[in-house]
């Protein structure tokens, strides 16, 4: 019985292995591969040169800001002037006079940006609670 059972098994393998040879899939080593389609790789180009010298001994290097500014006049050519409406416009919403620091200080809780009322005022500075013991206070 156990004769039988391991020459089952090795006629159902090699019965599978013929079926995959047929279907093209094992075949003899080799057959599927074809050396005319293989490319080959485009050799190494060298950029062009975007103007950026590389520093030299012993001489002065640049800042970080001079590098950085001499990298943004290499890729986009320096700041495009702004037309005319947008000047006006920049002029009339007093761009000039804004505080240097004011985005820093916009999100600040001291800030009152918009004027928001007395009723407004004293909902938001309300204590957090559960909403079990709401009340509520008519002027």
């Amino acid at each position: 019985m156990r004769k039988q059972l391991s020459l089952l098994s090795l006629l159902g393998a090699g019965l599978a292995l013929s079926g995959c040879a047929a279907l093209g899939i094992g075949g003899s080593p080799g057959s599927n591969l074809d050396e005319f389609r293989v490319a080959r790789n485009a050799p190494l180009v060298i950029p062009p040169d975007y103007s950026l010298t590389p520093p030299r001994a012993g001489t002065a290097s640049l800042s970080p800001e001079g590098a950085q500014g001499q990298a943004i006049q290499a890729l986009f050519g320096g700041p495009a002037p702004r037309p005319a409406s947008e000047t006006g416009l920049l002029e009339k919403a007093g761009a000039d006079r804004a505080a240097l620091g004011a985005r820093s200080v916009a999100g600040s809780p001291d800030t009152a940006v918009v004027d928001k009322g007395a009723l407004t005022q004293t909902i938001l500075s309300a204590p957090a609670g559960d909403g079990q013991e709401a009340s509520v206070q008519a002027p």
